[in-house]
């Protein structure tokens, strides 16, 4: 009761009720990442963020829960314990939140392999003001082959299921109706995909060979 009284006070000053304090921990710890150009909402929640950045964290800490600010992006994504930042995050499974569900075999690949191209479009210099790279859908499907030997899944619903938890992480955005012909459809890579594969990872994704397949 003490350190919720403590909270109060201090939001209080921040200018920011309980009520608006928890809706942000909330969506934080259910999605695991907020990324202020991706809604008029994320922008609000962003915002307020910004407002109690430092109790945010100090509530984050008891449960060492990590936090990653990227200021340059305007986003701020969580990493379960135990994860590095940045790196690859895993954790237990659990609910179907951003912060608690394990990525798939197949989405760590399509990760390291969006991290692959995005590190590609900075060196061509092909990065919009936002810094966003953007990839044919095509072209992602040869690089996976190229790389890591795995073409994308073939059925449409699976690859549909793939993009949509890309999404869900704030990783990419996808663009083309549901009618249009798969080599015209593209992907926008978002510049937080860095904060999930390191250099270090990238380097090894590059000169290692690919796995032959069986």
């Amino acid at each position: 009761m003490i350190l919720q009284t403590a909270l109060n006070e201090a939001l209080h000053a921040k200018g920011v009720s309980p009520a608006q304090f928890s809706e942000l921990m909330i969506r934080l710890l259910d999605h695991g990442v907020l990324c202020r150009h991706e809604s008029k909402k994320e922008a609000e929640l962003y915002d307020r963020y910004l407002q109690v950045a430092e109790l945010v964290e100090d509530y984050l800490s008891v449960l060492h829960v990590r936090l990653l600010h990227e200021h340059r992006f305007h986003s701020v994504r969580l990493f379960p314990p135990g994860a590095e930042v940045p790196g690859l995050a895993d954790s237990e499974d659990g609910q179907d939140g951003g912060l608690r569900k394990r990525l798939t075999q197949q989405e760590v690949a399509v990760i390291l392999v969006l991290r692959a191209e995005y590190d590609k479009a900075v060196r061509e210099g092909e990065i919009d003001q936002q810094g966003q790279a953007t990839l044919p859908l095509e072209a992602l499907n040869l690089a996976s082959k190229n790389l890591l030997n795995r073409p994308l899944p073939e059925a449409r619903v699976e690859r549909e299921a793939l993009f949509r938890r890309l999404r869900q992480l704030r990783l990419i955005r996808t663009s083309g109706d549901a009618d249009q012909p798969e080599e015209e459809s593209w992907l926008i890579i978002r510049p937080d995909i860095t904060s999930l594969v390191t250099d270090t990872v990238l380097s090894q994704l590059i000169n290692e060979p690919a796995p032959a397949t069986e």
